[in-house]
């Protein structure tokens, strides 16, 4: 029995010891985003994104035919509703610790598609993709839109991702 005891102990400390944590990002909101990603030289990112469904994607939860719709599926205020607003807005989809800076009406914000850019954010490290890349900044993908983009919605349509990504592209020409 202190055998098995002892055994357990140091399963436990070996694991402990080879789990290395996460880090975690905190989220800056799309007003930080714009300082970097307006300029027309650049590709105006933010304008494509502000013009876009994303950023009014909570809009689309005050229209009667969201009341509508949410009711068919017992949700009587898309707006309050943590299923609704988790695909509706980045602030929605994310822990509230790390989302300081984001904030409900954004709306489909960049850092749903990007991922939270408080360690990305800095000139010198966008400057280098992969820095950009350690330090939690994601490229979007068929798989990361398809996270609200399923059949879990009750207004869900075929999705065409290489359609979708052609509408909402903002490159930036100065890299391709």
């Amino acid at each position: 029995m202190k055998k098995f005891l002892l055994l357990a102990i140091l399963a436990v400390f070996t694991i402990g010891a080879t789990t290395v944590p996460q880090p975690t990002y905190d989220y800056i909101g799309s007003k930080k985003c714009k300082m970097c990603h307006n300029k027309p030289t650049k590709g105006s990112q933010f304008d494509v994104w502000a013009k876009g469904p994303h950023a009014y994607a909570m809009e689309t939860l005050k229209t009667d035919r969201a009341k509508e719709v949410g009711k068919t599926v017992n949700i009587f205020d898309p707006v309050t509703s943590p299923a609704c607003i988790s695909c509706h807005s980045t602030f929605g989809s994310v822990n509230g610790e790390n989302a300081k800076g984001l904030g409900l009406d954004e709306g489909v914000s960049c850092e749903s598609c990007h991922g939270p850019g408080s360690a990305y954010k800095a000139v010198p490290v966008m400057k280098d993709r992969d820095m950009a890349m350690d330090r939690g900044m994601i490229l979007p993908t068929e798989e990361v839109c398809r996270g609200c983009h399923n059949s879990k919605s009750p207004t869900y349509r075929s999705f065409d991702y290489e359609e979708a990504d052609k509408k909402i592209q903002h490159l930036d020409p100065t890299l391709h």
